[in-house]
């Protein structure tokens, strides 16, 4: 079943993606994204082939829902080309940092809101869309109200950090802490945040938040299930911010079929 998505937006095709991560995806703005990065700091990234869409190369059909790791690349064109092996639905990186042996370092603070954890006057709740099947479905008055909120949680995180990001997903946002103190924050401290931060009503993802969940959407990737590119944004523009409508958010294959129709 497919799930239903704001107008405009749908499942990207195997020769879709192909061609946004052979043309377009911008490996330069990848790399300033990673600007926070200190020496002896290692990334891993990881790709979803088709979990949610089924779209995937069939080759690949018995690991289309299983997270595949890139923990072994000499750079960022290394990391394309796996990218393309797998034309997958979804790019990653890990959150964890590592050291050259593979152990933890810290990891990036990042809080995730998603579109279809907030009531919908017209779709109901989460609860209300499971039932129907359509868990990861939103629509447009949703991605409206995450966007809201993430403008909220910024302005509160402003508060207690400097260094702030906010990022479109794709389907909903991120705010990213690129404090460096809070790279080594211990587990506890984050949990206690996230619930802070929850008991105020804020719809985050605790889990991600806490660090259970390390990985998060990666700048300039494509977000294989609405064809969008994952966008940070500055604060002062998320008020008129439309990914529908906004032209950096969308992969040429849309704006040739847009000019073609």
């Amino acid at each position: 079943m497919r799930y239903t998505l704001p107008k405009g937006m749908r499942y990207a095709t195997l020769s879709e993606r192909e061609l946004f991560y052979r043309t377009e995806f911008d490996l330069r703005r990848v790399d300033e994204w990673f600007g926070w990065k200190e020496a002896g700091w290692r990334l891993v990234f990881a790709v979803i082939i088709g979990r949610h869409t089924k779209v995937f190369p069939e080759k690949y059909a018995e690991d289309a829902d299983t997270t595949v790791l890139i923990d072994e690349y000499g750079g960022l064109e290394d990391v394309r080309a796996e990218v393309l092996e797998f034309l997958p639905e979804s790019v990653y990186y890990d959150r964890n940092l590592y050291d050259g042996d593979g152990w933890v370092l810290g990891q990036e603070l990042a809080f995730d809101l998603d579109p279809e954890n907030f009531e919908c006057p017209v779709h109901g709740t989460l609860a209300d869309k499971m039932l129907r099947h359509q868990g990861l479905g939103f629509c447009e008055l949703e991605m409206e109200m995450a966007k809201d909120e993430a403008v909220r949680l910024y302005e509160r995180l402003g508060v207690l950090f400097s260094e702030l990001r906010a990022v479109y997903s794709g389907r909903g946002f991120h705010v990213h802490v690129l404090d460096r103190d809070a790279f080594f924050w211990s587990r506890q401290k984050r949990r206690r945040l996230a619930r802070e931060v929850k008991s105020e009503g804020f719809h985050i993802d605790e889990w991600v938040t806490a660090g259970g969940m390390q990985l998060i959407r990666l700048p300039y990737s494509l977000h294989g299930m609405v064809s969008r590119i994952v966008t940070p944004v500055a604060i002062e523009e998320m008020e008129h911010f439309n990914p529908i409508t906004d032209l950096r958010c969308t992969p040429k294959f849309l704006k040739d079929q847009t000019r073609s129709g």
